[in-house]
C-alpha cells in the first residue's frame, strides 16, 4: 500500500513490500508484533485517560488561561508501513496569530540531523515548556492508543516531511507501531542523534517482548519526572 503523500521512492518501495521479508533492505523486520498485546494496551489506556482526566482538565484550563486557541494540538504522522494518522498532543506552542509567536532558526537546533529540536524554542508557551519538561504534553496520546494507531511501547511517530528524507538505513523505524513511550525515550530523548535513535528502535524492535516492554515503561516514570533530554 502506497501513499502518494511521501515522496521517497525507496519508502514507497518499502511501504509495498511492507510485509515480505527481502534482501532488498538489509535492516527490515517482519513487522509482527511480539510486545505486550495490543488489546490490553488499548484497555490500559483507556482506563488511564479516565484516571487522568482530572489532570486533563487542569491542564487545559491553564493552557486557556494563558494564550488562545484550541488545548489540544493533532498533527500528521506517519505510523506502522508508512500509513498516515492523526497524533493527538496538548497545544505547547503560542499560535502563529499570537504576537509572542517567533520562529526559531534552524541554524542554532541543538539536535544534528533529519529532527530539529531547540532547547530554547521561541515558540514555546510558559505553560507549554512545563508540560514538555515532564512529558504531559504527550499524554493525549493514550487516545491514540485506544484508537489503534499507536502502542505504549514503541518508534516515535515521525512527520511526513522527516520520512521523505529517511536513508535505507533507517526504514526500519517504519516496521514497527509507533509508541508514546519507547527504548529510544528512556535513553536518552532529544539528547541523542538520529542516528542513535534508529539504532535504539531497530534494537527495539528486534527484541520485542511482553518482558521488555514492560521493563521499558517501568524505566519510563523516572526519565519522565527526571526530565532527562525532555525540550
Amino acid at each position: 500500500m502506497t501513499n502518494s503523500s511521501i515522496s521517497n521512492p525507496a519508502i514507497d518501495d518499502f511501504i509495498d513490500a511492507s510485509e515480505q521479508v527481502t534482501t532488498s533492505y538489509p535492516v527490515m523486520l517482519p513487522g509482527k508484533h511480539n510486545g505486550i498485546p495490543m488489546f490490553l494496551q488499548r484497555s490500559v489506556a483507556l482506563i488511564t485517560l479516565f484516571i487522568l482526566s482530572p489532570m486533563f482538565i487542569i491542564v487545559m484550563f491553564l493552557l486557556r488561561l494563558e494564550s488562545r486557541g484550541s488545548c489540544f494540538f493533532s498533527q500528521d504522522r506517519i505510523g506502522k508501513y508508512g500509513r498516515h494518522f492523526k497524533m493527538y498532543k496538548f497545544r505547547s506552542m503560542y499560535l502563529k496569530t499570537d504576537r509572542r509567536y517567533a520562529e526559531p532558526d534552524p541554524s542554532t537546533s541543538d539536535r544534528d540531523g533529519i529532527c530539529k529540536k531547540y532547547k530554547n524554542d521561541p515558540r514555546i508557551s510558559i505553560i507549554g515548556a512545563f508540560i514538555r519538561k515532564f512529558s504531559i504534553d504527550e499524554l493525549p496520546q493514550l487516545i491514540n492508543i485506544v484508537k489503534g494507531d499507536m502502542a505504549l511501547i514503541g518508534p516515535r511517530p515521525a512527520l511526513a516531511i522527516e520520512v521523505n528524507e529517511y536513508p535505507t538505513s533507517a526504514l526500519c523505524r517504519l516496521n514497527g507501531m509507533p509508541g508514546l513511550s519507547g527504548l529510544w525515550q528512556v535513553s536518552g530523548r532529544a539528547d541523542t542523534d538520529f542516528d542513535t535513535q534508529v539504532a535504539l528502535d531497530n534494537r527495539y524492535l528486534q527484541k520485542q517482548s511482553i518482558g521488555y516492554d514492560i521493563r521499558i515503561l517501568l524505566a519510563t516514570l523516572p526519565c519522565v519526572l527526571g526530565a532527562r533530554g525532555a525540550y
